[in-house]
């Protein structure tokens, strides 16, 4: 296979120009600099920052139809993607890249079909909160899928034909990451974690997708609900899963509608097992904090 069938795909959005300029130095300081970087465009010009980023002759952007959601953003671009790519090179452009972010991803993507990578977590400065997300040691990542994810869009890569066959995303879904790996699961992929982290990755403080404690009350029921909507989204959506994988999601979906209603029903309950969750070691990977089997006992009677 040519290096040069190996792309780099981000998305560029109104709100992420502060973080292009680190992000772009990141990506050009590569120690495989062999690659070709797709950037998926909605609502702002691309070219004025390839040029100030220096990625001239190098980058290629797909501009999403006026007014598409984030998921018609990436499904357009990602159907350009894969017509002329073996391998996809997930990297959130406000994130910031090690510098062997993608040399390691080809490497694992030589005996994988989906490979993910640790994560540096930081805050939205870029400050390094000293803390690494990704799965315990000796944990099976494929059998975590039906409940957390650790295959994000800013640390996984995909051989396209495993990305092909995950597509296409519903227009209504928010968390295309998770999507896209329950798909590959669901179909039999081989799945790989690299444990070193290759990325740095901004945790913004109010948002849903945090992985750390301090947990709020509203942080927990917001993520409860998109996690909701991801097992809608999956189960509900084509292509249809084989039946195994489809069972182990509607069991998971059961069980995450159970805690939405125990948690709804009584605020003291919720409340309860927020305190209880924020006193746990977490688990440094995305929905932990939604219907925890650690605390089963707070919310399951």
């Amino acid at each position: 296979m040519g290096a040069e069938r190996l792309v780099v795909y981000t998305t560029w959005y109104p709100g992420v120009e502060p973080y292009l300029d680190a992000w772009g130095r990141s990506l050009r300081a590569q120690t495989d600099p062999f690659f070709r970087l797709v950037v998926g465009v909605d609502g702002i010009s691309p070219g004025e920052w390839v040029s100030r980023l220096g990625l001239d002759g190098r980058a290629r952007w797909v501009i999403a139809p006026s007014g598409a959601s984030p998921a018609r953003v990436r499904q357009t671009a990602l159907e350009r993607v894969i017509e002329d790519a073996d391998e996809v090179v997930f990297v959130d452009s406000d994130d910031i890249l090690e510098p062997s972010r993608v040399a390691a991803a080809r490497e694992g993507l030589a005996a994988f079909d989906v490979v993910g990578c640790a994560l540096k977590l930081a805050d939205e400065t870029g400050a390094d909160l000293g803390e690494t997300f990704g799965p315990a040691a000796g944990n099976d990542v494929a059998a975590d899928l039906p409940h957390y994810n650790v295959f994000g869009f800013s640390n996984s890569a995909y051989r396209t034909g495993t990305l092909r066959a995950c597509l296409p995303i519903p227009d209504g879904c928010v968390l295309i990451d998770w999507l896209l790996a329950t798909r590959a699961w669901a179909f039999g992929a081989r799945l790989a974690f690299d444990a070193t982290p290759r990325m740095i990755y901004r945790q913004g403080a109010s948002s849903a997708t945090r992985v750390s404690p301090p947990f709020s009350p509203r942080r927990v029921l917001e993520a409860t609900d998109l996690v909701l909507g991801h097992y809608r989204i999956a189960l509900e959506n084509p292509p249809a899963l084989p039946t195994a994988a489809a069972a182990s999601l509607s069991a998971a979906r059961d069980r995450a509608e159970r805690f939405r209603g125990a948690v709804l029903d009584s605020p003291e309950t919720l409340a309860r097992y927020v305190d209880a969750l924020n006193d746990l070691p977490p688990r440094l990977v995305w929905w932990w904090p939604v219907a925890n089997p650690e605390l089963e006992h707070l919310w399951m009677n």
